[in-house]
């Protein structure tokens, strides 16, 4: 005869109930408290961080402290004067100022290392996003400086950034050929890198001893030098330009392989970044010589129509077209 089994109860199923430990209490409540409060802390720090612009004197108190984090203000600052509404931050002329101090302050201590490195470099990136005159004295101060190319260079690249502010605002260097002479002082440096931004720089600059000296620049033997002293040139609607642009439009593109490493991705784009510069630079001087350009640059024009890049396709194509607008008249 089967034995009679009692159906299991919900008593049955569940294991006895016991109170919670007072560590469970603590793992449970108090420990993901503290990590909640830790994240918080941090998200304050970096907003705090990321808002010092709403107090232009922030910044300054910031800076003036002698720490390890004083590069993210100077960073702040300039992505603060760079962002939508900060006309009258770029104004800003005793703030100007006082960065300027700051940075020649930086230079005098002595300090070394990655931290302050990228401190003057992005003190350097503020003052040229300014649109007062006051801003290029301590940046032409670092150009001078042989020593320390880097800030050299970064100073050298925020003046081209601080004299288009200048043109949009309708004012000037206070010592335009000053600024120039150290410029182009920059251009005959060694460093390769501080002279090609200098053939930049001048390009934007512009003037009689700009183009002089972007004229021998652009039989430069290193590339990037070349092809700035090149776009220069366009911008100043020198046609000696053509033979560097066209130089430019004629770097043959690499197709990206299964294998291909990120340094060979980056070539590639930098080839891409270089062709399309040309395009531009061309188009600067048909626009102001409204003449076409020379035959042999056209023919390297409609090559690149077909170039893998679509940027490049859409770029020639473009200016072919308004090559064309401008010969058919002279044509008729």
């Amino acid at each position: 005869m089967a034995e009679f089994k009692r159906p299991l109860s919900a008593d049955d199923a569940l294991p006895p109930v016991e109170p919670p430990s007072a560590a469970f209490l603590v793992q449970l409540f108090l420990v993901p408290g503290l990590i909640v409060s830790i994240i918080v802390c941090v998200w304050l720090a970096f907003h705090w961080l990321a808002h010092l612009g709403n107090d232009p004197q922030a910044y300054v108190r910031t800076l003036q402290r002698a720490n390890e984090g004083r590069w993210q203000a100077a960073l702040n600052l300039a992505n603060d004067l760079r962002g939508p509404g900060s006309a009258a931050l770029k104004q800003d002329e005793p703030l100007a100022r006082e960065l300027g101090r700051i940075l020649s302050e930086e230079v005098v201590s002595g300090r070394s290392g990655e931290q302050s490195e990228t401190l003057r470099v992005y003190l350097c990136r503020a003052l040229g996003e300014f649109a007062v005159p006051a801003a290029a004295a301590p940046l032409v101060e670092r150009i001078a400086d042989a020593s320390d190319p880097q800030t050299a260079r970064a100073a050298v690249e925020a003046l081209a950034v601080l004299q288009a502010n200048l043109v949009a605002a309708g004012q000037d260097f206070a010592d335009p050929a000053g600024v120039t002479a150290a410029v182009v002082a920059a251009s005959q440096s060694d460093d390769a890198p501080l002279q090609s931004a200098a053939a930049f720089t001048l390009g934007v600059l512009g003037g009689e001893a700009a183009v002089e000296r972007l004229l021998t620049l652009a039989g430069a033997t290193n590339d990037d030098v070349r092809f700035n002293a090149a776009l220069g040139l366009a911008r100043q609607g020198r046609t000696e330009a053509y033979e560097g642009l066209g130089e430019m439009l004629a770097l043959p593109d690499t197709a990206p392989g299964p294998g291909d490493d990120a340094a060979a991705q980056s070539r590639r784009y930098k080839r891409a970044l270089v062709v399309v510069n040309a395009l531009r630079g061309v188009a600067l001087l048909v626009d102001a010589t409204h003449e076409p350009p020379p035959a042999g640059l056209v023919d390297r024009l409609k090559a690149a129509a077909s170039d893998p890049v679509g940027d490049v396709r859409s770029g020639a194509a473009a200016l072919l077209k308004k090559i064309a607008r401008i010969a058919a008249p002279a044509a008729a």
